[in-house]
């Protein structure tokens, strides 16, 4: 029977010879033992040390705690903790502008705009605009590759998303010669690794193919794994591309091969970080250093591909250039910073300045996402679940921006403001066009994949320009 009478230490005081802590949820002192001299069990003395002593913010990151008298041996492991710099990370290499004077000072956002100061910008967007290609070619091609994943009925519509879109990227490449033994493959903004994978995939008959994955983050389920068994050479480098130095990553410093720069939704400013990356900082200092690779024979048909390549090997040996082609799908316009932007020197021959350049990316959002009919009714479900499915190592945002304040209503029309994005972005990315133009580079923009599949539809490629190599001498 439940006698209260018969338990006394229940309420009152514990039974001598147990643990003295009293266990709230059960309302009851703890019935363990302790150590002789002891008044509580080794579980309950340690908690009771613990109520004792005081946590504090960690001094690396206040956003988790520590005991204070465990601070030394903490901040020794950390997570936060300043780590050993890779001997590839040279400070801002690849940052650009270093000029603060340039740099804009605090602007007031568009929707505070008054209608004289944005109708003046259309103004000047639509005159820089003048005589530019606004109507990008169609290049949406395939690649064998990935005709078997794409035909797998496994695969649910957002991978099939994206296994288009790294298909397209796969037959552009491809159709650029890129596609070739003897190559470094460095891909930008790597996240988990796929569209190296599917390179790997395509040249998996080949020899000598080295890649590259430059990622900040710590990435999951990342697909490297898959390739350890395999003769390709995959590494990760885990930095920021502002401060990558490709020159002085180990690989490339040992066997010289010609790069590839490569991309799958590589998020503004990162996309011009990139390009400065292999266009100054890594062709500058391999200037003379880049040998085009002796013929590698496949391991299916050796005796064909050693040919073909020989034959390529002598008409390519004066073209030769340390990054031998980039390919790059295009995203995020609003989120390009000035002070990394390469096409700088485009914006100020056609009159624009950082000022311009500020309310222009931040209108290219526009094209995509704000002031479309979500304003005025809300998206169906279908519309939902596609935008929400086109995001893969990279931030969409396909939601109301800053412009698309309710004051802006009556000033200009849906149609009206996704035109003026899709001419944002295209001023931005002539930039980068003239910018990869001037350094020797044959460029081009073209739509990769349709609009339905990715409203971020736009793919820079670039590959060395003949006619600016100076033929050899007799």
């Amino acid at each position: 029977k439940n006698n209260s009478a018969q338990r006394p230490h229940y309420r009152g005081a514990p039974v001598p010879g147990r643990c003295a802590y009293f266990v709230e949820r059960k309302k009851r002192f703890c019935k363990m033992i302790p150590a002789p001299g002891r008044r509580f069990c080794g579980e309950h003395g340690q908690q009771e040390q613990e109520n004792d002593r005081k946590r504090i913010p960690c001094p690396l990151d206040p956003k988790h705690t520590v005991y204070e008298d465990q601070l030394q041996k903490h901040l020794k492991k950390c997570n936060s903790r300043e780590k050993p710099k890779p001997v590839y990370f040279v400070q801002d290499i690849n940052a650009g502008l270093k000029d603060v004077a340039e740099i804009p000072e605090k602007t007031v956002p568009i929707s505070s705009l008054s209608k004289e100061d944005l109708e003046n910008l259309i103004i000047k967007l639509k005159k820089a605009s003048n005589g530019l290609e606004l109507h990008l070619k169609k290049q949406i091609l395939s690649h064998q590759a990935l005709q078997e994943a794409l035909n797998d009925p496994k695969n649910g519509e957002s991978a099939f998303k994206h296994l288009k879109q790294q298909a397209s990227i796969l037959g552009n490449m491809e159709k650029l010669h890129l596609l070739v033994p003897g190559r470094c493959f460095v891909e930008f903004g790597a996240g988990r690794g796929k569209l190296s994978h599917w390179v790997d995939v395509a040249l998996q008959n080949v020899e000598n193919v080295q890649f590259l994955l430059v990622e900040r983050a710590t990435t999951r389920f990342k697909v490297d794994g898959k390739h350890k068994r395999r003769d390709s050479v995959f590494e990760r480098l885990q930095v920021d591309i502002q401060h990558l130095c490709l020159k002085k990553v180990p690989i490339l410093e040992t066997n010289k091969l010609p790069v590839v720069g490569m991309g799958k939704h590589l998020c503004g400013a990162a996309t011009d970080l990139a390009l400065r990356c292999l266009v100054e900082s890594y062709t500058d200092c391999c200037h003379g250093e880049i040998e085009e690779p002796a013929p590698k024979r496949s391991r299916t048909d050796k005796t064909e591909v050693a040919i073909n390549n020989s034959a390529d090997n002598e008409s390519n040996k004066e073209d030769c250039k340390p990054v031998a082609g980039i390919v790059i799908a295009l995203c995020c316009h609003h989120k390009c910073d000035w002070t990394h932007y390469v096409g700088r020197e485009f914006f100020k021959s056609v009159g624009l300045g950082p000022v311009e350049f500020h309310y222009f990316q931040r209108m290219s959002s526009w094209a995509t996402c704000g002031m479309r009919e979500a304003t005025t009714k809300a998206p169906s479900s279908e519309e939902s679940e596609d935008q929400t499915n086109d995001t893969e190592g990279h931030e969409q945002t396909f939601i109301k921006t800053e412009g698309g304040s309710d004051t802006l209503q009556g000033i200009l029309t849906v149609e009206e403001r996704k035109e003026i994005g899709c001419l944002c972005k295209l001023l931005i990315d002539h930039g980068r066009i003239e910018y990869l133009q001037q350094r020797g580079y044959k460029a081009a923009l073209q739509y990769y994949i349709e609009s339905a599949v990715s409203l971020e539809n736009v793919l820079l490629t670039a590959v060395p320009s003949p006619s600016l190599i100076p033929a050899p001498t007799t």
